[in-house]
């Protein structure tokens, strides 16, 4: 009696573990189309442009100076005495370095800018995806963008829904 009572709850325990599998649904979107999409992309995208053309600029002018008291130095070196040389060469050095942290600096302060002003929108997006899919009873969503699924069943695109959630066209 125990024997088939244990039998009959696991064939139980399977019938519902496969009838639940079975009434999930899946959907897949592109998250990079999504962002494409988004006007906010647009903007960030704009104003990191003008950021490291600031930066450059910056590097640009430092460069020139380098530049320019390095050819002075070339070309007035030999007939300076050994304290101008010396304080020249010392210039020459520090201003190397300081071309050296600042564009180290720049690579850092350029990925901060970048977080800064796509953080707000990549959450946006994935509050959106995340609303989308309890809205509609999704138990997986993947994303197609990053070449990450391989193979798999039908699934529903969920774009346009995404888009209508973030009020995108």
């Amino acid at each position: 009696m125990t024997k088939n009572f244990s039998r009959i709850a696991i064939a139980l325990l399977l019938i519902l573990s496969f009838s639940t599998t079975q009434a999930q649904k899946f959907g897949h979107i592109n998250s990079s189309d999504l962002l494409q999409a988004m006007p906010e992309v647009k903007k960030a995208d704009s104003a990191l442009q003008v950021y490291q053309k600031s930066l450059e600029d910056l590097n640009e002018s430092m460069t020139k100076e380098y530049s320019t008291k390095l050819n002075d130095y070339q070309t007035n070196g030999a007939t300076m005495n050994d304290a101008v040389r010396q304080v020249k060469e010392q210039e020459l050095g520090d201003l190397e370095q300081r071309i050296q942290k600042f564009q180290a600096e720049a690579q850092d302060k350029f990925a901060s800018k970048k977080d800064e002003l796509y953080t707000p929108i990549l959450k946006k997006a994935e509050d959106g995806i995340k609303s989308v899919a309890k809205d509609n009873g999704y138990a997986y969503v993947f994303d197609t963008s990053v070449g990450a699924v391989i193979y798999a069943q039908d699934s529903d695109n969920i774009m346009d829904l995404v888009k209508k959630k973030l009020g995108l066209k």
